[in-house]
């Protein structure tokens, strides 16, 4: 009997089509990274979202793995190449969700742009403070991605008609890129830092990409720049993004990933330095939602099944 071990919640169309597949499907969606490691043993195949972390010492306990299944595009959480080296084959499903990643980052930018939110927090308080809450608009702006795969290149699809100039760079992108979205146009870090109003990042988590935005970077940019993440949290260096929200040299933040996102276990410096974030007004924070709408359930199981199938067969 070949059993698949789902340790995240996902749509019942991949549990069905495992089954179809002649595995057996054991759903626990609130199982522990520790109680993972202790059941892996029995399983040929493994379904993870992000808290699962497969390292080496995983996939030597996991005698019987076959496969590992990512439900989104995060793969800094499993050693590929020596899943590779021991026949356990990996993969993701950036597709799936990658419309809804880029559809937020948008709807972020613009509630930051308009004061919605704080503006939406006073009215149902009976305040009514127009000048105070006046907007700016994305018409005329430059914004630069920075990340040209699944979620930036959908992010610039989102802004053909914003009436900006949008630059995009990629350092593992071969030129031309971009050639089927006039609107956009292929740059380099340099000038997309000078230049560029807004930077949205959409870049996986490696040793390259960690901290890629600190004051080093913050400091070749234009003062009063907007920083989007819908990325990971540990791209940015958060003590380094908050003192600049706070003296201007970053005009304003949308986040929805962040460097520590279990709250409980802040040390007495994240405590602080998450403080001095969530006072400011300058910023939309989301809980890692970037992706998780009704649409990106099915579509991420869809494409998982898919590229699952492909793998096994």
């Amino acid at each position: 009997m070949k059993r698949v071990l789902i340790t995240d919640d996902c749509h019942p169309l991949l549990t069905e089509g495992l089954a179809n597949l002649g595995y057996t499907c054991d759903f626990f969606p609130d199982i522990t990274p520790e109680e993972t490691r202790q059941r892996i043993t029995d399983y040929e195949g493994l379904i993870i979202n992000s808290k699962i972390i497969v390292d080496r010492a995983f996939l030597d306990t996991a005698k019987k793995l076959r496969f590992v299944g990512r439900l989104g595009s995060g793969m800094e959480i499993v050693d590929r190449v020596y899943a590779e080296a021991k026949g356990v084959a990996v993969v993701s499903s950036p597709e799936g969700n990658r419309n809804a990643v880029a559809e937020q980052a948008l709807g972020m930018l613009l509630a930051l742009a308009n004061n919605l939110v704080p503006a939406d927090r006073e009215v149902r308080q009976n305040v009514w403070r127009r000048e105070p809450r006046r907007g700016w608009e994305l018409r005329g702006k430059t914004l630069g991605i920075i990340g040209f795969g699944h979620t930036g290149s959908q992010f610039a699809r989102k802004l053909a008609g914003m009436e900006m100039t949008v630059l995009a760079y990629d350092k593992y992108q071969p030129a031309g890129f971009a050639a089927d979205m006039p609107w956009v146009r292929e740059s380099t870090p340099g000038e997309l830092q000078q230049q560029s109003d807004i930077i949205s990042l959409h870049l996986p988590l490696t040793a390259e990409t960690k901290h890629v935005v600190d004051d080093a970077f913050i400091s070749r940019c234009k003062r009063g720049f907007i920083l989007i993440n819908t990325a990971r949290g540990a791209c940015i260096k958060t003590g380094d993004v908050v003192a600049a929200l706070e003296d201007g040299r970053i005009g304003g933040a949308c986040l929805d990933v962040f460097e520590n996102e279990k709250p409980a276990t802040f040390s007495e410096t994240e405590k602080q330095v998450y403080e001095r974030l969530h006072r400011l007004e300058n910023t939309v924070l989301t809980p890692h939602i970037a992706g998780w709408t009704q649409e990106s359930k099915r579509l991420l199981a869809e494409v998982l099944l898919h590229k699952i199938t492909r793998a096994v067969s």
